[in-house]
């Protein structure tokens, strides 16, 4: 038995209509990252100083000593780069959401007040923006509840939202735990969804890191204010391009006070703010509000079955008919690897279908022969498998005539004799009229490509129980 955690295939090829209000075509989320104050230094008990996400290029920590040069760089984003970026965001009536480090709210009193004014929301971004990663689970579910109880005191409400950014394997599910209505840590969709860890549910909002400001302070930067502001623009026109064709997505803006509140930069945000505006039919929405529409439009749903998590028995039962009379095929794949994306139709076919194309001749061959005749005894005396009995009805062979039915007699034998296997056919694909063509046309191949078309079409066959069984 082998699970596999990640989810690699999330909405698949028809994720849902978000259905934003008003029928806005996208939904731009403004995330503002108040970090100054919370930062790695020795001021902080810290080892050494930070060294990421400012102007100093180069940087490397301190260890033991300040950085005046780092300090003076996040002394800017509280300074001046916030009151820039409250100036323009109240002026222009669009509220944010703040991941705010309760220590750097703490120490920055007057910026809360103002983004509390501003009808912001103050969601969590840990106690310190520090490194989660190797962090031992209690001691990161301690260090998270400090953050929450100090983000109350400095606040006067708890959180409702999470987003750590240098986070760990366990820090999406300790949000959900800790009672988080949604958390921001993954980049992975263009969607919220809904998420479940050991029982705790939560709204995964997804975050960006490539519309976002740190990219003026790294390797695969921003060269100036019309690269960013290109960027955002064309990811915006695709995404409202979606919108208009009935799917439309969420669009997050990441935001730094001492980055983007900088004069030389600002201009690209505020070119871009119009140009969105412009439009009409888009929503600019806190978090909070995402997950609030969310709850209300895509409320989460217990799905009625998900094979990567049944015990073998149970999946044995409702899986081992998939291959006809040949519960093997679901023993095997249930103790091979399997995680979300077998709890889908194609996913687990593909667990499935490996299982048997990896089975040696003589196993395919036992696969092929418990198949039974298309319109044979076993169907007149209502003997098959109650899967094979609809999908033959489907396709007009359980209403033949008598020159249908000697057809069949007759072709079932001669098959039967040539290849010592019965004719297999993905009936759900066909229709009486070519079921009889290809019985015909395939009479007159060798066995080794008979053999193969029959293993093929039991691979059709079983697609469709498969999709059927999942819908």
């Amino acid at each position: 038995m082998n699970r596999y955690p990640r989810n690699m295939i999330g909405y698949g090829p028809t994720p849902p209509d978000a259905r934003w209000p008003g029928g806005a075509k996208v939904a731009v989320s403004f995330v503002l990252n108040y970090e100054e104050g919370g930062e790695n230094n020795i001021l902080h008990g810290d080892p050494a100083s930070e060294a990421f996400l400012s102007e100093v290029i180069g940087a490397t920590p301190w260890e033991g000593k300040r950085h005046w040069n780092m300090e003076s760089v996040y002394e800017y984003g509280a300074r001046a780069g916030f009151w820039r970026l409250h100036r323009l965001f109240t002026e222009k009536g669009i509220p944010l959401t703040v991941y705010g480090v309760t220590d750097a709210l703490a120490r920055s009193p007057e910026q809360v007040w103002a983004m509390q004014e501003a009808g912001w929301e103050i969601a969590s971004h840990g106690k310190k923006w520090i490194e989660h990663k190797d962090m031992p689970e209690d001691e990161e579910r301690a260090i998270m509840q400090e953050a929450i109880a100090l983000h109350e005191e400095v606040t006067g409400e708890k959180p409702e939202g999470w987003y750590t950014g240098r986070c760990s394997m366990n820090t999406v599910k300790l949000a959900a735990e800790l009672g988080m209505k949604w958390v921001s840590d993954t980049i992975d969709d263009d969607l919220p969804y809904w998420g479940d860890f050991d029982g705790h549910r939560t709204l995964v909002i997804p975050y960006t890191m490539d519309t976002n400001d740190m990219r003026f302070a790294g390797p695969a930067t921003f060269g100036g204010q019309e690269e960013f502001f290109e960027y955002l623009k064309a990811a915006f026109d695709e995404l409202y391009a979606e919108g208009e064709a009935g799917s439309a997505k969420m669009f997050s803006i990441g935001m730094h006070c001492r980055l983007l509140g900088r004069p030389g930069r600002i201009a690209a945000l505020r070119k871009f703010i119009d140009y969105a505006q412009s439009k009409g039919d888009v929503w600019f929405p806190r978090r909070i509000d995402i997950h609030d529409h969310w709850a209300a439009e895509h409320p989460h749903v217990t799905p009625a079955l998900v094979p990567s998590q049944m015990p073998k028995e149970e999946f044995v039962r409702l899986f081992g008919g998939i291959y006809e009379h040949s519960p093997w095929v679901a023993e095997r794949a249930w103790e091979g690897e399997l995680g979300p994306v077998h709890d889908r139709a194609k996913g687990l076919w593909s667990a499935l279908v490996r299982v048997f194309r990896r089975a040696a001749p003589e196993e395919k061959l036992q696969v092929l022969t418990s198949h039974p005749d298309l319109a044979g005894k076993l169907a007149e005396a209502k003997r098959l498998t109650a899967e094979s009995s609809e999908e033959q009805a489907g396709a007009g062979l359980s209403v033949l005539t008598d020159e249908e039915r000697a057809f069949f007699t007759e072709g079932n034998a001669a098959y039967t004799a040539k290849f010592g296997f019965p004719f297999i056919i993905a009936a759900k694909e066909h229709t009486k009229a070519s079921i009889m063509e290809a019985m015909t046309r395939r009479l007159a191949h060798d066995r080794e490509t008979e053999f193969r078309a029959a293993c093929a079409q039991v691979e059709r066959i079983t697609y469709h129980r498969l999709k059927d069984l999942l819908a």
